[in-house]
């Protein structure tokens, strides 16, 4: 009975991990979306920049940062640089592995076979430390890249918007996310061999 009732709290807890790691999964895909759409990864006066384009503002200082034409207070295409494309693949690759990954999880709440079910979480957790890694090398590729071409940037003061904040934001789910699931790892191989004692102590 002891065992039982043990094994029913282990159930549980392991259930409770892996649907927190599912809505981490889920608030990563929201978050990687607004990183991705945003245009305020990197602020100056009269600038902003994201990943896909840069914003110029009415009345923006002249010489524009890095020398871009000035053509208007308007939203352009992002410069043709390798390290901004970089980031963006590399933000691109964490939101489609994060929503495989968080697809994986969903399964397995739904699949009531234990075994299959634990085949979807350890998938989960492999393609969810892939989403990991590339998050963190585009915010880390990002501002490193960027320190390299600041003598061009014709501003004395630059600062990381929202968006690069939320990159980290989303990192940071990631992490918990995967610790979860590694948790519910181990707490399931505990489950089958206490199901095994207590099944061979019932017969």
């Amino acid at each position: 009975m002891m065992l039982f009732c043990m094994n029913n709290r282990l159930l549980l807890a392991l259930i409770d991990c892996n649907v927190i790691a599912f809505i981490c999964g889920v608030m990563v895909m929201v978050l990687l979306v607004l990183t991705l759409v945003s245009h305020d990864w990197l602020m100056a006066a009269g600038w902003r920049q994201g990943l896909f384009s840069h914003c110029i503002a009415e009345n923006a200082p002249t010489p524009l940062p890095f020398n871009v034409k000035n053509q208007g207070p308007d939203c352009y295409k992002a410069r043709d640089t390798a390290y901004i494309k970089i980031a963006a693949g590399l933000c691109i690759v964490a939101l489609l592995t994060d929503a495989m990954a968080t697809l994986l999880t969903g399964i397995g709440l739904r699949t009531s076979d234990h075994r299959t079910k634990y085949k979807f979480y350890r998938i989960a957790v492999y393609v969810m430390i892939l989403s990991l890694i590339s998050v963190l090398m585009a915010l880390v590729v990002y501002p490193v890249c960027f320190a390299a071409e600041l003598n061009e940037g014709n501003r004395t003061v630059w600062e990381f918007g929202w968006a690069y904040g939320v990159g980290w934001g989303a990192a940071i789910f990631l992490f918990g996310a995967v610790v979860l699931l590694l948790c519910d790892k181990e707490s399931e191989e505990i489950y089958y061999k206490e199901r095994k004692v207590a099944v061979g102590g019932g017969a």
